[in-house]
């Protein structure tokens, strides 16, 4: 009794340190963005701000910026377009792959888990050349492609759902007289909404959370997106700490409020892709 007590004490000490180192750096943030300049210099990063001395300026002055409402517009249109092409190519490809035999099919298989597991880093030459050469840098079809294209993640969670999907299904309504197309979308597309949401949402925070891509490829003003709204909104206030932190809350939000309404699908989704009947 006494060790299933130690265990169970231990365990809930271990959960709730994780959740203080997750949660802290949110607080601080936080709690700097809504102190004024004055308060951030003469109190502690970690101390509240008082109740008299909330100040929600450093959001306003932000909110101002019209950089900030580019960068929404430009992450909304990338975000939207990448996701329907992310779906529609992986439910499409997984389904050729789990239900048909054609010659070379490992092959395609190897090559397409070779591509996962290549490091970006090591083809980014070769892939800058590739955006240059269809005259896509500097607009938003370059991370667009890149986006679709370079992360087969989704490709994994469609073919572990098709494949928990009986085959008598396809069998049954083929005899009824469907054909392929009218099969797979009516019958096994709806049977992946599970699948999709786990893809839609996890390849969401990923894109709104990328600095990387959009910065390299899309060094324009006006194709400026949240995150590198924000490194350039940190450049610009060097110093303004307080100012840096409001923009980071107000660049987490969507993030934020997609993961807290989501999270359950993400659970599902990949646990119901992980088990066979």
């Amino acid at each position: 009794m006494l060790k299933r007590i130690v265990s169970q004490t231990l365990k809930q000490i271990i959960c709730i340190c994780m959740v203080a180192i997750v949660i802290a750096p949110i607080l601080l943030t936080l709690f700097a963005a809504l102190k004024t300049k004055s308060d951030m210099a003469i109190t502690s990063p970690l101390a509240m701000p008082g109740l008299d001395s909330i100040t929600f300026e450093n959001f306003n002055k932000v909110l101002s910026d019209k950089y900030l409402y580019i960068g929404f517009k430009n992450t909304g249109m990338i975000l939207f377009i990448s996701l329907i092409f992310n779906v529609l190519f992986g439910t499409i490809t997984a389904f050729v792959i789990e239900r048909f035999s054609f010659r070379g099919k490992n092959i395609v298989v190897a090559l397409f888990f070779m591509g996962m597991l290549i490091p970006t880093f090591v083809t980014e030459i070769a892939r800058f050349r590739i955006i240059q050469g269809l005259h896509l840098y500097n607009t938003l079809g370059a991370p667009i492609i890149i986006y679709i294209a370079s992360d087969l993640m989704q490709l994994y969670i469609y073919r572990q759902f098709i494949s928990g999907i009986s085959v008598s299904l396809d069998e049954a309504a083929l005899l009824d007289g469907c054909s392929y197309f009218t099969l797979f979308g009516r019958i096994i597309f709806p049977l992946l909404a599970p699948a999709t949401a786990t893809v839609c949402i996890i390849k969401a925070i990923n894109i709104i959370n990328d600095m990387y891509i959009p910065y390299l490829y899309m060094p324009k003003n006006s194709l400026r997106t949240l995150t590198t709204f924000l490194m350039n909104y940190a450049n610009a206030q060097q110093g303004s700490w307080q100012l840096l932190a409001a923009g980071i809350i107000i660049i987490m939000i969507p993030t934020i409020v997609i993961y807290v309404f989501f999270q359950r699908y993400i659970l599902a989704g990949v646990a119901s892709g992980a088990v066979k009947e």
